[in-house]
């Protein structure tokens, strides 16, 4: 069973020059704190509103 033809000379010299310094850093982005949301609405309407969510989806 093939997976297609390929040039071997492509396959040489595979070698990547790269510089850490240009990578992403997984936890640049972090935040420690607190969230605050002000609603109107009550708990029973946002529970009756989730529960409407769910049933659409």
């Amino acid at each position: 069973m093939g997976f297609g033809s390929y040039d071997e000379s492509e396959q040489k010299d595979q070698n990547v020059e790269t510089n850490e310094d240009d990578g992403v850093t997984a936890h640049e982005n972090d935040h420690d704190g607190e969230v605050d949301f002000d609603s109107d609405a009550s708990t029973d309407e946002l529970l009756d509103k989730l529960s409407d969510i769910k049933d659409t989806s």
